[in-house]
């Protein structure tokens, strides 16, 4: 008979399927102040787990040393732990979009820096070709009137 409203009961707080395939499902909640980065990470407890001896559907099971180990976890437990897992996987997603989007402004800045530079660097060589040609021309032009005035 305990068996029996145990397992109703636990079967009645676990969401149903559609309710558990939705986002609005699990919900975070925010705390004014909540800043550093831990506090952040956090997963929140889902549900609570009574103080005491762990209840299962064979019985009394002791939670602490004791000869008998549990076989397995209850399907609440089995959810709650789902939860986390998801809105773990939801908070380390979010970080890395953060993460990404950082990185490529920080890419993009950089190449904006280096078109310039190389701008600059280009705007130098045109220069500097130029300058050389006119010097080549002028050696040029005074090695072959020096040469006449010899002959």
């Amino acid at each position: 008979m305990q068996d029996q409203a145990t397992s109703s009961i636990a079967a009645s707080s676990l969401p149903s399927s559609s309710e558990r395939s939705s986002s609005s499902a699990l919900h975070v909640e925010v705390k004014e102040g909540m800043e550093s980065d831990d506090e952040i990470r956090r997963v929140p407890e889902m549900g609570g787990e009574a103080a005491g001896p762990i209840v299962s559907a064979t019985g009394p099971v002791q939670a602490s040393g004791g000869g008998q180990r549990r076989r397995g976890r209850s399907p609440a437990d089995k959810e709650n732990k789902r939860l986390k897992r998801l809105l773990r996987n939801r908070v380390s997603a979010q970080q890395a979009r953060e993460r990404k989007k950082a990185y490529l402004i920080d890419l993009e800045a950089r190449v904006k820096e280096l078109e310039t530079k190389n701008a600059e660097l280009e705007e130098r060589l045109s220069t500097l070709q130029n300058e050389n040609q006119m010097l080549r021309q002028i050696l040029k032009n005074t090695t072959a009137g020096s040469q006449e005035g010899r002959n």
